[in-house]
């Protein structure tokens, strides 16, 4: 992920995306450099419009735009089934109450 974070954060500063770049924005992160990796990245971005392909993702795969994107607002209830989608995929805690009560392992026993 570092790799293609790089490219985004050269294309974001108006940057080439050149194996130069890529591994001078990689050594200031601190990476452990691979050169085969680096080639392979910036023949890989060469065709690509990047800002197709961010807008691609952003909108196409369901992650959230920010407020003050250029795109504008979500269509009216887009935001309420985002909101219900995310309550769907967040598993339910279980409930340990029996546990907590007989043991003495609740926050209050920390405090009391």
């Amino acid at each position: 992920m570092e790799y293609v974070y790089a490219a985004l954060i050269l294309h974001e500063a108006d940057s080439e995306i050149s194996e130069e770049n890529v591994r001078d924005v990689l050594e200031a992160a601190t990476v452990e450099i691979e050169e085969s990796r680096v080639r392979a990245l910036v023949a890989a971005l060469e065709d690509v419009d990047i800002e197709d392909a961010i807008a691609d993702t952003a909108f196409g795969a369901g992650a959230p735009v920010p407020a003050d994107s250029a795109a504008g607002a979500p269509a009216e209830g887009a935001e309420e089934s985002a909101e219900e989608e995310a309550a769907e995929a967040e598993p339910e805690p279980e409930e340990d109450d029996d546990e907590d009560e007989t043991t003495g392992e609740g926050l209050g026993e920390l405090f009391g």
